[in-house]
């Protein structure tokens, strides 16, 4: 009895904690003018975050659409034996700072959404393929025996005992790859693809923190939003007992 009066005691604590620092987050923010510019330029917010939105989820189903199956390409037959060195090549390529991936990518199709797109795919993937490798990989061997005892097919074993066996680990690799884009989308606008860098880099041109943080605070939600619709998503489709600690 008196350990649930300390933690609803403890809870209580840290709301207020939250509320104290939400109100001076809000009354900064005030202090510094971004409500005022949001009260001032509410369509054209709207429109660079629906940009934004366009650019994170054209380029993370594209991410997701060439990721799980080369995850899964690579736990397969004679693939395993290149598998560590593709993974590798892939964290190479995650190491180059994205602007410079844009920069290489505007080299060769120009301006606009399209440069932007590729290196939001190039970065999403290797936590997307890294995640469907490992959580392949982890699948206990006794299910892959029972499913064969059972007369299973490869294809069988794969969608109907690895995968779900493998889906919180693909899922989290999906989640993180999808946050990662929101911040990534934001450089964007230095090569014409639009998006809440626009505000961003104009509010630091500008030296204008209202114009900035107009920017800056929709960016930073979305990404704690997703965050959060994915891990609804994963209590949704996973079975408790197959959340890995």
């Amino acid at each position: 009895m008196s350990e649930n009066k300390e933690a609803g005691t403890a809870g209580r604590v840290w709301m207020s904690i939250g509320f104290i620092f939400a109100f001076a987050a809000g009354a900064y923010a005030e202090y510094l003018g971004f409500f005022t510019f949001v009260k001032e330029n509410p369509e054209e917010i709207w429109e660079l975050f629906l940009d934004h939105c366009q650019l994170v989820g054209i380029a993370s189903s594209i991410a997701i659409l060439i990721g799980v199956p080369m995850g899964i390409f690579l736990t397969r037959g004679f693939m395993r034996r290149y598998r560590d060195m593709i993974l590798n090549i892939l964290g190479i390529c995650q190491t180059v700072p994205s602007i410079a991936v844009i920069a290489i990518a505007m080299t060769y199709v120009g301006i606009g959404k399209t440069p932007a797109i590729i290196a939001l795919v190039i970065y999403g993937l290797l936590p997307i393929i890294r995640n469907t490798v490992a959580g392949l990989a982890n699948v206990s061997s006794v299910l892959l025996d029972a499913g064969s005892g059972m007369g299973m097919t490869p294809g069988q074993l794969l969608f109907r005992v690895e995968i779900p066996n493998a889906m919180y680990i693909i899922l989290t690799g999906i989640r993180t790859s999808v946050v990662i884009g929101v911040g990534t989308a934001a450089l964007s606008f230095l090569v014409g693809g639009g998006g809440m860098g626009d505000l961003i880099f104009t509010g630091i041109a500008l030296v204008d923190p209202g114009y900035m943080m107009a920017g800056a605070v929709p960016t930073a939600g979305l990404a704690v939003f997703l965050n959060w619709i994915f891990g609804c998503i994963e209590k949704w489709i996973v079975s408790p007992g197959l959340v890995y600690e």
